[in-house]
């Protein structure tokens, strides 16, 4: 993963307090020298340590629930980054202007914090067992669902370390410590209540103590009101370091002899939550011993999501993550033609178009029922019912978390395609109307999720030809699908593009020049057609070249001018828009390298 502030050289990791103040001596402590260094008490945050008169000085960087960073009482800030270059100019509660950084001696790369090494393996299991994906599914969830799925795991991962008890009594509790070696500073840690506070329980001079850990309403947890942590990891970590308060700092772990240890010899099986059912395996769907997860843990609230014990859904939790036919026994029954006493139309409209109307449906499968968009045909016209059984019989070949999956044909007085739902309608009019409170982390988020889609497609030779925003749907503010196949064409492997033998309404503006000229259309007249869809994104729904006709536009795309900047979009993301649309058509990217890209922008500002 590319991580911006990893590169900064002045930024030192998952360092201390003690080590940072070492780092500062060894470089002579001149007034204004300063330092970056990973927060051990909050997920996302930073610490800016400073000298100042021979003296050195510790400032917290905490993210805002807003994804905003800012020294406490301090101004926001969209970046640490921003944090630092702020007050090279301003003290504004400093105790003086950053003036020189410290910069990392030669041969000392930034610090890997303790959670680190382990968080890779903890989301792939994790995604295993609560979702039971496998193959492209799991990957796909793990690529576009990492940053997620890192706070998800932080906040549980106190489940799988040795020194947690779960809910085991006080007496309980001090028996095991006193069971074995009594080493000054052992410790565990136990469930205390069901409103999240927690006890430790500490041996010194051979006697069990114990303090009280709660969390306050921001979800932080303390010891005795000292120093606040987000997990209990970090705050394990920290007394590991330094006593602060307590009697001894944290020294053996007194291992919980209910746990059953993994492969790794580690930590017990990962914890799903509470508020989220484990969903049934397509290969085992049993209620067997096998399937029930011991380790149940109480409802999580992920960083920077609004709501007591909640977590935000994610693509995963939808029933349309997975094809409804991952069951093999649903497998069975798939085919392009469905029963008409399947299907179950119900009067709700959800749109419309040249062909017809789209209507919510229920389609009976063999063991469930699944809530479906239908595309009705309103005429029986031949040539439309050529291009709608063209797109069916294009999109039924798809299987892609990330795009629109065809369910089948139900043919009926008209003819019907059944398509999966995506209840939250068109991603231009989604942003339009919530403009006020989508955060561009969530933007980015959705983009990079159609990236993936199109870059299934670019690896299928199949070429979309009418990508823009109002064909990305949303099945939830966080998950987009791609849609709306008709214009869409396999090419040849060896030609790597399609020429059209006729023009129709074609969305012109979103059209690479190639395409628009020459009728010529390929993965990469689809990578320009993408930038202009990130445009739309960026923009929260703005029409692109609005006001001009397409024969005002192709001349500036040929002069090398293109659609400006959006106010709130990131550089990075500019840039790659405009990489899209480079007039040549063999120097645009792929959707390989357009994916890798908004992937890495994607972790690197989930963790700013």
């Amino acid at each position: 993963m590319s991580d911006r502030v990893n590169y900064l050289s002045y930024f030192y990791g998952s360092i201390t307090r003690e080590e940072a103040e070492d780092f500062l001596k060894q470089a002579g402590m001149a007034d204004g020298l300063y330092l970056l260094r990973q927060s051990r008490n909050f997920l996302g945050g930073y610490a800016l340590s400073l000298s100042n008169d021979k003296t050195c000085y510790h400032y917290t960087i905490e993210k805002q629930m807003s994804g905003h960073y800012a020294i406490a009482g301090g101004k926001n800030h969209n970046s640490p980054v921003d944090v630092c270059e702020y007050h090279a100019e301003n003290s504004d509660g400093l105790v003086c202007l950053l003036k020189k950084p410290c910069n990392r001696p030669h041969g000392i790369q930034p610090k890997v914090g303790p959670f680190e090494d382990l968080k890779d393996q903890l989301i792939r299991e994790y995604v295993q067992m609560t979702w039971n994906l496998e193959g492209q599914a799991l990957e796909q969830a793990i690529i576009s669902q990492k940053p997620q799925l890192e706070k998800l795991i932080a906040t549980t991962a106190h489940e799988r370390m040795p020194w947690f008890h779960g809910k085991k009594s006080r007496e309980d509790s001090e028996a095991c410590m006193l069971r074995g070696p009594r080493t000054n500073g052992k410790f565990l840690i136990r469930d205390r209540d069901s409103n999240g506070s927690y006890a430790l329980c500490l041996l010194h001079e051979g006697k069990p103590y114990h303090y009280r850990i709660d969390r306050d309403k921001t979800g932080k947890l303390s010891i005795q009101d000292g120093k606040k942590f987000d997990t209990l990891w970090q705050m394990v970590d920290h007394y590991c370091h330094k006593s602060d308060g307590l009697l001894r700092v944290l020294t053996e772990p007194c291992s919980n002899p209910d746990h059953p240890v993994d492969t790794f010899g580690l930590m017990p099986a990962p914890p799903v939550p509470s508020n989220h059912p484990r969903k049934p395996s397509s290969v085992d769907r049993s209620n067997s011993a096998k399937n029930v997860n011991p380790y149940v843990s109480r409802p999580q609230r992920m960083p920077g999501e609004a709501g007591e014990g909640a977590r935000r859904d994610m693509p995963m939790d939808s029933n349309v993550y997975e094809s409804p036919y991952a069951d093999p026994e649903e497998l069975k029954e798939k085919t392009l033609y469905l029963k008409q006493d399947s299907l179950i139309l119900e009067e709700k409209e959800l749109g419309s178009g040249n062909f017809g109307t789209v209507k919510k449906g229920i389609y009976k499968m063999r063991k469930k029922d699944i809530s479906v968009a239908v595309k009705v045909l309103k005429s029986n016209d031949p040539a439309v019912k050529d291009e709608l059984m063209k797109e069916a019989h294009f999109m039924h070949q798809l299987d892609n978390p990330y795009i629109v999956r065809m369910i089948g044909i139900c043919e009926r007085e008209c003819l019907m395609l059944v398509m999966e739902l995506a209840e939250q309608g068109q991603l231009n009019k989604f942003l339009q109307a919530h403009k006020d409170v989508i955060t561009i982390t969530n933007v980015v988020e959705l983009v990079h999720q159609v990236s993936m889609g199109m870059r299934y497609l670019e690896e299928k030779n199949y070429v979309h030809r009418d990508l823009a925003a109002r064909n990305v749907l949303l099945v939830t503010q966080h998950y987009a699908k791609i849609s709306d196949f008709g214009l869409s064409k396999a090419i040849n492997a060896e030609e790597n593009y399609y020429k059209a033998k006729t023009t129709g309404k074609w969305p012109l503006k979103w059209y690479a020049p190639e395409s628009i000229n020459f009728s010529k259309f390929s993965s990469k007249s689809d990578v320009w057609s993408f930038g202009v869809m990130m445009w739309e994104a960026f923009t929260f729904g703005q029409k692109p070249y609005k006001g001009k006709k397409i024969q005002e536009v192709l001349p500036m795309l040929e002069n090398n001018e293109r659609l400006e900047s959006p106010a709130r979009c990131p550089p990075e993301m500019y840039e790659l828009m405009k990489d899209c649309w480079t007039l040549n058509a063999a120097d645009r990217p792929g959707f390989v390298t357009v994916e890798h890209r908004l992937r890495d922008f994607h972790y690197t500002i989930s963790k700013e």
